[in-house]
């Protein structure tokens, strides 16, 4: 399971403990975490998931590896600038926006387009964007999204 995290490369010190915290959630349920691979919201998430053994894909902007955060294990080079957000949200099952300013409303747009589980945490008041009250909430939210339409394969 693929885990989108999308927000602000400039965060309040609220939005990224909210943003650690989900970063957190996800690598306890063994889900890997993409995100645009820069500061802000997407450092933070990348740090939690990594605090807690997971593994985080950075979708970057620019022409190199070295851009990405330090919490990033797999940087992917896109010299594409905001070009890359679709293909953060292609590469998702579910996406959880925190915070967010225009780069993430774009993300938010592609992904209601695409039909892809969005879950928002003090983001954008969009219809479509399921709304969490926390971290926890936000992860649970998503894994609910994909069980119901079927994405979730459980072995027997």
């Amino acid at each position: 399971m693929r885990i989108g995290v999308i927000g602000t490369s400039r965060c309040s010190k609220k939005i990224a403990k909210i943003a650690y915290e989900v970063g957190k959630e996800i690598a306890k349920r063994k889900a890997v975490l993409i995100c645009g691979g820069l500061g802000g919201v997407m450092e933070k998430a990348a740090r939690g998931a990594k605090k807690n053994k997971g593994l985080t894909i950075g979708i970057l902007p620019g022409f190199s590896s070295s851009d990405a955060n330090p919490y990033i294990d797999i940087p992917i080079v896109t010299g594409m600038d905001h070009g890359r957000n679709i293909i953060v949200v292609r590469s998702c099952d579910a996406i959880i926006a925190i915070g967010g300013r225009e780069g993430t409303l774009s993300e938010i747009a592609f992904a209601l387009k695409l039909r892809i589980p969005l879950i928002g945490i003090e983001s954008w008041k969009i219809e479509g964007v399921i709304r969490a009250r926390d971290a926890k909430d936000a992860v649970k939210k998503a894994f609910q999204a994909l069980k119901k339409e079927k994405k979730i394969v459980r072995c027997t």
